[in-house]
């Protein structure tokens, strides 16, 4: 269904429709102009040469009726008849006279096949004219039947019947079918032209709209389009150019609060250092004095103490984010044994008999990672392990093969896990879970540095619950050692 629904827009596109309306119109246009001027012509071309014949007819018959007897005799009528035939020159005429029960044809013998039964009753009841066109076999004849009156206007009861070929009237309709056949190929392609010629100029400012937004869409947005004329389709241009320039505005005055916020944060935390560090001095001091001093004072002065730890670090992080959002962290790659750097990861920080691990044997799984970022990214997910999650704590690392080598580090825990709510933010600056925003150790900052810090390293990091129990983060690492490089 998916690769049917892909398909039917590029076989209906706009330029397709456009063709296929086009040529739509100018083919019920060519067909219905074609028919109306053939019905035309045709009618015209046999009213012509009808009223041609009906005319001669009558005048011939009016001509040499008062020379004929009445009653007349066979003789009569038969000499009757062959004047009238002989009246056209092209000697195509052929004539039936009849009175009473007498009748004489121009020809001896000739039936006179084309006089309908209807026809011989029309005449006979009516003094008007009365003609048909018979078909028989190719050929199509005009039949002809009149009642001849006297002079005085009286009724004579004679009646004259001629059958006219149509051969010539026949060749002039059927040059008039092929003339309008003829015609109507060149206007069917003069049409499909037409309609290409539309289509390229109604799609070239679509095109130019198209390739505009997906400038757009890259990030281009001084991306403008040229406008010509004043119709619909200059309008959207003029629209999509004041929309881009808004845009525009907007994104630069949002990137200047952005580039402000971050310059902020980078100096009040470069600025907050050096009195951090004349504070941690001093309550480093006072930590070794607390014994001496009263109840009271010590946990203020343990209170304080772990209050500039907890800044401090805050401070630390908020440097490192800094870093990240200008751009200006650098990777330091060297070729490591990764499960040695976790295990002095663990060592540095007294978690080695808090944190059981599964680790490959030295020198198995090496690669060329930035160390410092590495420990980061240990030592966050497992210090958020064993401060929000309960133990036992695991840590776990494996190698996977595949296109590319990647190194798979994984932090489990057996607390109650992250509620799912929570999930999809986990990585997210200064998250907290619940509304009150309740303190904790950390800066909030952890998570998010350690996201940042395997993104450089072209990574991925996830979190989930597992299904025994517990929360499990999965950071997946690049190895680019020098045996695949």
């Amino acid at each position: 269904m998916s690769a049917r629904r892909s398909r039917v827009p590029q076989l209906l596109g706009l330029r397709t429709r456009l063709v296929l309306a086009f040529a739509l119109v100018a083919a019920l246009t060519a067909t219905t102009t074609g028919a109306l001027t053939f019905r035309e012509a045709r009618t015209g071309v046999l009213q012509q040469s009808q009223d041609a014949v009906i005319s001669q007819l009558r005048a011939q018959a009016n001509r040499l009726a008062p020379d004929l007897d009445i009653p007349p005799t066979q003789d009569g009528l038969r000499r009757f008849a062959s004047d009238v035939a002989a009246s056209e020159p092209s000697g195509a005429w052929r004539v039936m006279v009849t009175y009473g029960e007498l009748s004489a044809t121009s020809a001896a013998g000739d039936r006179f096949a084309e006089l309908t039964p209807a026809l011989r009753e029309a005449v006979r009841s009516s003094v008007a004219t009365v003609f048909q066109r018979v078909r028989t076999g190719d050929h199509t004849s005009l039949v002809v039947g009149m009642s001849v009156a006297f002079t005085t206007g009286a009724a004579s009861g004679l009646r004259i019947f001629l059958t006219v070929p149509q051969a010539t009237e026949q060749a002039s309709v059927d040059a008039l079918v092929t003339a309008v056949e003829r015609a109507t190929v060149p206007a069917l392609v003069l049409a499909v032209l037409l309609a290409l010629l539309a289509a390229r100029g109604v799609l070239r400012p679509v095109r130019a709209l198209r390739s505009a937004t997906r400038s757009i869409a890259e990030g281009r947005l001084d991306t403008r389009l040229a406008v010509n004329g004043s119709d619909e389709l200059a309008d959207l241009s003029h629209t999509f150019n004041e929309t881009a320039a808004a845009l525009e505005a907007s994104v630069a005055e949002l990137r200047g609060m952005e580039a402000r916020a971050r310059r902020f944060a980078a100096d009040v935390s470069h600025e907050l250092r050096t009195p951090l560090a004349a504070m941690s001095a001093v309550t480093d001091v006072l930590d070794e004095d607390a014994a001496r001093l009263d109840p009271d004072t010590a946990t203020a002065v343990r209170l304080i103490s772990e209050e500039t730890v907890k800044l401090a670090r805050l401070v630390d992080d908020l440097m490192e984010i800094s870093r990240f959002d200008a751009g200006a962290a650098v990777l330091h790659l060297d070729e490591i044994d990764l499960a040695e750097s976790l295990r002095r990861t663990l060592a540095a920080r007294a978690w080695t008999d808090l944190v059981d691990t599964e680790l490959p044997p030295p020198d198995t799984l090496r690669g060329r990672v930035d160390p410092r970022r590495l420990d980061v990214v240990v030592a966050n997910l497992v210090g958020n392990a064993l401060r929000h999650g309960a133990r036992p704590v695991r840590l776990r690392l494996t190698g996977s093969t595949g296109t590319e080598p990647r190194a798979v580090i994984e932090v489990l825990d057996s607390g109650p896990g992250i509620p799912a709510h929570v999930l999809p933010h986990v990585f997210e600056r200064f998250y907290k879970s619940d509304a009150a925003r309740t303190r904790t150790e950390g800066s909030g900052l952890g998570l998010a540095i350690t996201a940042e810090n395997v993104r450089v390293h072209g990574g991925t990091v996830r979190a989930a619950n597992r299904p025994e129990g517990g929360a499990v983060f999965t950071v997946e690492l690049p190895l680019h050692n020098e045996e695949n490089r």
